[in-house]
């Protein structure tokens, strides 16, 4: 059988619809983006000030030399740190073959795009899919993956790496040949997550011996990719030959979990998790409560979230008992999925009854953030956004600002990436007073929500007036980077990004850990990874029983080795770094008594 359409893109719903040809009202934006879509150019962003603010869209380095053909679009981008990025894509070739390619940004400068190497050689087809995913680690360490079409017309799962800045050559999905025995069109990666350089892990769908379409996994260790399985557990779950791996997110390596559906004996569409432990996959399991809830038979799970091993949390949708989109979130607590409930205070808001969570990031043990889409009493479609704080989900809100730009009652929260907890980036699109498409962004700092604002640039470059932000990325130090779609005045669709570096301030407080193991010594050592406000650690500052400050001997290095201290005397000792803007918050006391 051939996948529902909502799955050809998992994370962009194109027009989410079971085998029951039930459908779902989503984006516009998703029925208009695909591959092989006529595109002209691609568009990155220059570095932006380092006070947070969006940058403006720059033409992708080099991309006029490799798409010779009808055009190519951005689909993915991934963040490791502030100007260190990469990003895949498809464009189409002077054969009008379209291939995948990928650019790398290395401090905030991005590099010229290159084919993805080897994918031609694997494209006979000459189609890649509509979803290329990738993730970066570190500067120049990422892992992509996606589909493309074999010499007889088949779709296949294809991986590549790249390694100290240097891309590999791309392979397809080891064991998937002997997964994918039905063929068409069913066999598809569309997950990928990597937790360091060379462990990752991915998955997605193959089409059986049987006809039925069922899920996959594969994981990636020390660089090298292993074999292709079914999902463990799926088997049983999926009698009705419907299932899909959606989402994967790994938070540290052999630890992962992934999010799909299944086609249950009724051929209802029900929503499975599956949890891999120290590199073992365990089974599949029914996502705990959402059949309850799911009294409609088709949810749709659209991305998966960990901020550690075991605490996790899934969103998407499901239909009620009168067939209407409801949105959901489950968490995952020490290893324990607990029961999935309908996003609180949505019911308020979807008063026209289609609401849907499209993003969600979880960046500490039950502190989440979620945007998606309702529809409002007057039919139009609203965006919406909800935290989640020490295990509580609070009350969902529509973005802020979104109403006073979305004057033409169309507007979505497609996409929404956290740099630490309450600090986070969100945007899609709205439909302006004219019935134009325009893309925007909004973020929260500390919490709280700020307004939304179109773009920077974006109305410049939308001469066809149909734009939005697909996607967002941010890293750990704050800086973030987005893609998405734009038309040009020949009404061709278009790929831009755009990026905010992270606001620079002083670090946050360090973890130290005091031993004296000779006399008269003592040495300092930072434990665990210290906040650096955005800007590199210049060096650290001791104080000794509440003492002034003094530098370090040992400048920025994380340990700090103090002498001629008194032989058997207690003291008590604070640390602090340093960056380009000040001194940071001092470390707890750390008593110690000298040997």
């Amino acid at each position: 059988m051939n996948l529902p359409r909502s799955f050809e893109a998992p994370h962009r719903l194109g027009r989410a619809q079971s085998h029951r040809s039930r459908q779902f009202r989503l984006p516009r934006v998703f029925l208009t983006i695909a591959v092989s879509s006529a595109i002209a150019s691609v568009f990155f962003v220059s570095s932006a000030q380092a006070d947070g603010t969006w940058g403006t869209a720059i033409e992708v380095p080099g991309f006029a030399s490799i798409s010779t053909g009808a055009g190519a679009v951005v689909n993915t981008v991934s963040c490791s740190s502030d100007g260190n990025c990469g990003a895949i894509g498809g464009y189409t070739d002077a054969a009008n073959a379209v291939q995948a390619f990928v650019s790398s940004e290395t401090n905030g400068t991005w590099g010229v795009a290159i084919p993805v190497p080897g994918i031609s050689t694997l494209n006979f087809g000459g189609a890649v899919g509509n979803l290329l995913v990738i993730s970066c680690t570190s500067t120049g360490n990422c892992s992509a993956g996606g589909t493309y079409t074999d010499v007889s017309k088949n779709t296949q799962a294809f991986v590549a790496n790249e390694t100290n800045g240097t891309w590999g050559t791309a392979i397809e999905v080891p064991g998937f040949a002997a997964l994918n025995t039905g063929g068409g069109t069913s066999g598809q990666l569309f997950a990928l997550s990597c937790s360091s350089a060379g462990n990752c892990s991915a998955g997605g769908t193959y089409n059986d011996s049987s006809s039925k379409v069922q899920s996959f996994v594969v994981s990636e260790t020390n660089g090298t990719w292993g074999t292709a399985e079914e999902v463990p557990g799926t088997a049983a779950l999926n009698v009705g030959g419907a299932g899909i791996l959606t989402s994967m997110n790994c938070s540290s390596n052999g630890n992962c979990s992934g999010a799909g559906v299944y086609a249950d004996s009724s051929s209802l569409i029900q929503g499975y998790v599956v949890n891999e432990t120290n590199g073992t996959w365990g089974s599949a399991a029914a996502a705990p409560g959402l059949a309850a809830l799911n009294a409609g038979g088709y949810t749709v799970p659209v991305q998966v979230s960990c901020s550690s091993a075991g605490n996790c949390a899934v969103a998407g949708a499901y239909t009620d008992g009168s067939n209407n989109p409801q949105a959901y979130v489950a968490n995952e607590t020490n290893g324990t999925w607990g029961g999935a409930l309908e996003v609180p205070g949505t019911s308020q808001l979807n008063v026209g009854n289609t609401a849907i969570v499209y993003s969600i990031q979880c960046r500490a043990a039950g502190s989440c953030s979620a945007g998606g889409t309702y529809t409002d009493a007057s039919t139009n479609t609203q965006g919406f956004l909800v935290d989640e704080t020490n295990g509580t989900w609070g009350t969902a809100v529509e973005v802020p600002g979104l109403a006073a730009l979305n004057a033409g009652g169309s507007a979505d929260v497609y996409t929404l990436s956290c740099g630490s907890v309450g600090n986070c980036s969100a945007g899609g699109d709205y439909a302006d007073a004219l019935g134009n498409f325009q893309g925007y962004v909004v973020s929260e700092t500390g919490g709280t929500w700020g307004v939304a604002a179109e773009i920077p640039g974006l109305g410049a470059l939308n001469a066809g007036e149909s734009a939005a932000l697909i996607s967002v990325s941010c890293s750990l130090d704050g800086s973030c980077s987005g893609g998405g779609t734009y038309t040009d005045a020949s009404n061709n669709p278009q790929g831009f990004f755009v990026s905010a570096a992270a606001d620079v301030f002083v670090p946050g407080s360090p973890s130290v850990r005091a031993k004296s193991t000779s006399k008269g010594v003592v040495t300092l050592s930072v434990t665990g990874t210290t906040p650096n406000g955005g800007s590199p650690i210049t060096d650290y500052q001791y104080s000794i029983n509440g003492g002034g400050w003094k530098n370090s001997p040992s400048g920025n290095s994380r340990t700090v080795r103090l002498s001629h201290l008194a032989s058997g005397r207690t003291y008590r000792i604070k640390l602090r770094a340093s960056n380009e803007i000040g001194q940071g918050k001092p470390s707890s006391t750390t008593v110690v008594k000298i040997k």
